[in-house]
């Protein structure tokens, strides 16, 4: 798998803040995993990078508004999102709020993600990118490789790996970007996205590995 800035982006699920602030609803369940993998850290070291070297960068978030809390069933994480209010928004046309909230930008990725060139989609709304334009961004700008980062592991990150693989692209996953819950009864949510990373996708990196990549390719040219 190579890289090249005319092919390949890097893709970013909800690198907000109820993922990644110690202040975020989720950080007791996965904080651990956060501050082990030093995902912050990663997912700042591949922006900079992607950026350095010219490579587009795609951001699907998560938001829920309102309507959304009137859904009828759920999964169990799925749940428990809409009942600790993660990633709230008061409305889709409504950024009232939103600054410093669960549902914004961790404060060090805004100087990446609001520079005017990040291309932010429309939100997924469970895990997966099926429901929001992520796929459709990306190949209106001829992509065709993704390298996927951000949270979580085992639930948005695995869940749009799985559909951009049905999609056509090619997928490589950077596994210490990314992080995951760690539930007494649920078990180990990194350990088992990181099993079937191995599995499905079509690189697993370290972020070593992927920056090292990204400047390689950008200082080679197009291949």
């Amino acid at each position: 798998m190579l890289f090249a800035t005319s092919t390949t982006a890097l893709v970013l699920t909800d690198p907000q803040n109820d993922f990644l602030s110690p202040d975020g609803v989720t950080w007791e369940l996965v904080g651990e995993s956060v501050k082990k993998n030093k995902t912050v850290e990663h997912i700042e070291q591949l922006l900079v990078s992607a950026k350095t070297s010219g490579y587009q960068v795609f951001v699907s978030p998560h938001y829920y508004f309102p309507h959304d809390h009137l859904w009828e069933f759920g999964g169990t994480l799925e749940k428990m999102m809409h009942e600790i209010g993660m990633f709230d928004r008061p409305g889709p046309l409504d950024l009232d709020g939103f600054v410093g909230s669960g549902a914004d930008w961790l404060e060090r990725f805004k100087p990446f993600l609001d520079d005017g060139k990040t291309v932010v989609c429309s939100p997924h709304k469970v895990y997966g990118p099926e429901q929001n334009d992520l796929v459709l961004q990306l190949r209106k700008r001829g992509i065709s490789k993704v390298l996927l980062a951000g949270m979580s592991a085992n639930l948005c990150v695995e869940s749009h790996l799985r559909e951009l693989l049905e999609q056509g692209f090619d997928v490589a996953v950077v596994a210490d970007a990314t992080a995951a819950a760690q539930h007494p009864e649920l078990g180990d949510g990194y350990a088992a996205a990181l099993t079937n990373f191995n599995y499905i996708a079509g690189m697993v990196l370290s972020t070593e590995e992927a920056v090292s990549m990204l400047g390689s390719s950008a200082s080679l040219g197009e291949l």
